[in-house]
């Protein structure tokens, strides 16, 4: 690949810059090392930070910045300690089972929290995270009156080091606070920690490795083995294979229409959710599959008629001697896109209020 850098005719750059170009364009690493500069553009623009803004750098105490990473079947976590500007990262076990990004920030906060236990400075700790779903799993394990279990949770082994570590400290009497900060923003804590993060999956530490003894569910989807534990994805996904079993030995328009190519529930979730979309068209999409309207369909479910055959199309078919469609049966979707009942209403609608 050629690419070509236009400066004006009357600049002049060293080799040295162009070298420099030259490497920062064939470098594979997508992400920028970022940078503790002190000239004024970098004071400026580190100022503008979440961090800076919080006033944590003034923080007299340590500040860790987490993070975690969670790509390509591989976890990894990070921290950089702002006072000592340096870090650490290792690698997540347990990825036959699943991998999870909340896995991968848990690990982030432990590795940071027993690099505190290991300075002995008895130094009050903030830890910087962008997760808010870390900060909610955590959440229920703090305060009075609450009784939480590890049993479900799925990263018990890491919270358990967690959990465990935060009691150690609060018996010291030892302050540690989590914040949440937004990721990728510029700032230049938590880009470090993502850093780290990166290479904590190329890491040759491996941690928290030993298995749940869970079952593992493995299926195939477009080409693609997925593996997970039980959780509420693998369950919609049995209920899926079910029904999709289920529906091979139904006959009739619904099973036929749960058959249909381009026709499916699937079709219908994403009408229904899409905000451009008429609401009252979503609602009659709901009152059309729940069947609330006084049809054939829904009589015989009540038990007032025998049959569900249209009434109309009946009678409109014995009229002209014409052989009856198989389909006939009178749902609301049947009398609504019917041009037999429309024409019927349109009669009805100009008998009723004559011009």
């Amino acid at each position: 690949m050629t690419t070509e850098v236009w400066i004006s005719t009357r600049g002049r750059i060293s080799e040295a810059t162009r070298i420099a170009l030259q490497e920062a364009l064939e470098e594979d690493n997508k992400k920028d090392t970022p940078s503790f500069g002190r000239e004024d553009l970098e004071e400026i623009r580190r100022s503008g930070t979440e961090a800076v803004l919080l006033g944590i750098y003034n923080f007299p105490g340590s500040v860790y910045a987490t993070d975690g990473s969670n790509d390509r079947g591989v976890m990894g976590a990070g921290f950089f300690k702002l006072d000592e500007h340096r870090g650490g990262c290792c690698q997540l076990g347990r990825g036959e089972e699943g991998n999870s990004s909340n896995r991968a920030e848990l690990g982030a906060v432990c590795l940071a929290l027993e690099d505190a236990k290991r300075q002995q400075d008895r130094k009050l700790v903030i830890l910087l995270s962008d997760s808010a779903c870390f900060l909610s799993s955590f959440q229920k394990w703090t305060g009075e009156g609450k009784s939480p279990s590890m049993h479900e949770n799925p990263d018990a082994d890491i919270m358990r080091d967690i959990v465990q570590l935060l009691r150690e400290r609060i018996e010291q009497g030892l302050l540690t606070i989590f914040i949440k900060i937004k990721s990728h923003r510029g700032d230049l804590l938590n880009e470090q920690a993502d850093r780290l993060a990166d290479e904590g999956r190329q890491s040759e530490s491996i941690r928290w490795s030993l298995p749940s003894n869970r079952p593992i569910f493995y299926w195939t989807d477009n080409g693609t083995t997925h593996r997970s534990p039980m959780k509420p994805t693998v369950k919609i996904r049995i209920d899926l294979q079910v029904s999709q079993q289920q529906l091979t030995i139904h006959t009739g328009s619904t099973a036929n229409f749960l058959t249909r190519e381009d026709s499916s529930r699937d079709l219908l979730g994403k009408f229904h959710r899409h905000r451009s979309v008429w609401i009252r068209a979503r609602r009659r999409v709901l009152q059309c599959l729940s069947y609330p309207f006084p049809c054939a369909l829904q009589l015989k479910q009540w038990g007032i008629l025998k049959d569900v055959k249209c009434r109309l199309c009946e009678k409109y078919y014995k009229e002209r001697n014409i052989p009856e469609p198989p389909d006939t049966v009178e749902s609301v979707g049947h009398i609504r896109n019917r041009s037999i009942h429309r024409n019927t209403r349109n009669r009805k609608l100009n008998t009723a209020n004559p011009a």
